[in-house]
């Protein structure tokens, strides 16, 4: 705590020393030099890190240099804070682009009885990042489909018990990575009453620390099951939209804009993202074509193929309207 205390005294130290510079620079140098019938702009400051030493001036040098270790303090900071978990950040690392992980002979062996602990390789999602990137499998008129910027807030819920903690952070880490800080509410971690220790003191430090404010934990006193403990999530809600995720998923680009577009529309509307899948063994990720999903008689969830006038529009990117057997109706898959 106390190292902690001193990088924050540290870097608002440094970000007082970093508004006196500007402020300096603001005063001394204009926005934009004539040239001729042309103005040149002044080179935003990822491009003028660029700059060769002899077109910059030492109080440019200066500014630069104390930005770059005001960066490299807050990274190495909040880094720490998984390293003290035994776990990973960053975009590169075993299972980068979703390929398939792998673990060595003697780390198999001890991946064994984790792995039917929780029903997957909770021992080797310890050793992908928390930040690993994942393929876009989005049809290309998803990609290319524009949306407003006015668009509702969301609140995103995950539920969980007894998950593995390098999951669940995975799954916070994705939603915050891909989803547009402006249409992003809030997450809240919703514990049904879980045994394991490290869901409960560690979890909720390191997201306190690391996401100051986006990220609430709720805890139910004993378990209430998957529709009550969302109600519960529901309730500490504050987004406009409220949408509810297993505690074991990764985000992709673009997946929140679709969704908020058709509720913005109709506020009656249950929308269900499209769904691939992320392979137990290996966290490989898997594509799954478009399609609807609904429940049997037996409410079993079930992938069923799109009806005939959807192929027949010849537009990946439209939703798929789905009337389910269960109390929610009405339900709509989008693939963008």
């Amino acid at each position: 705590m106390a190292s902690l205390r001193r990088v924050k005294v540290l870097l608002v130290l440094n970000l007082i020393a970093v508004a006196g510079f500007v402020l300096f620079l603001a005063k001394c140098r204009p926005i934009a030099v004539r040239s001729g019938d042309a103005f040149h702009e002044i080179r935003p400051r990822a491009e003028a890190a660029n700059l060769s030493a002899h077109s910059a001036s030492p109080i440019q040098d200066a500014v630069l240099k104390r930005l770059s270790l005001l960066e490299d303090i807050v990274y190495r900071q909040l880094n720490g804070l998984s390293k003290s978990l035994g776990l990973i950040e960053g975009y590169g690392g075993r299972g980068k682009g979703g390929l398939p992980a792998t673990l060595s002979p003697a780390e198999e062996e001890k991946a064994k009885g984790p792995h039917e602990k929780y029903g997957y390789n909770s021992y080797l999602s310890e050793k992908i990042s928390l930040d690993r990137s994942i393929p876009d499998y989005r049809p290309t008129k998803c990609k290319e489909l524009k949306y407003s910027k006015e668009l509702p807030q969301i609140s995103i819920i995950f539920i969980f018990v007894n998950e593995a903690l390098s999951v669940i952070l995975r799954s916070v880490h994705s939603a915050v990575n891909h989803t547009p800080t402006h249409l992003l509410k809030e997450i809240i971690l919703v514990d049904d009453n879980s045994d394991e220790e490290e869901l409960k003191a560690p979890l909720e430090e390191y997201v306190q620390k690391r996401y100051p404010g986006l990220v609430k934990v709720v805890r139910n006193q004993k378990r209430e099951g998957l529709i009550r403990a969302r109600i519960e999530g529901w309730k500490a809600a504050t987004g406009q939209v409220t949408g509810f995720f297993d505690a074991h998923v990764e985000f992709t680009a673009g997946w929140a804009e679709p969704v908020l577009s058709r509720i913005q529309e109709n506020r009656k509307r249950v929308i269900l993202p499209s769904i691939d899948n992320i392979k137990q063994d290996t966290f490989e990720v898997q594509r799954y074509e478009n399609s609807a999903h609904g429940y049997s008689w037996e409410l079993w969830c079930m992938y069923i193929s799109p009806p005939k006038d959807w192929w027949d529009a010849g537009d990946p990117s439209l939703p798929i309207r789905v009337c389910c057997l269960t109390a929610l109706k009405n339900e709509e898959v989008d693939p963008g």
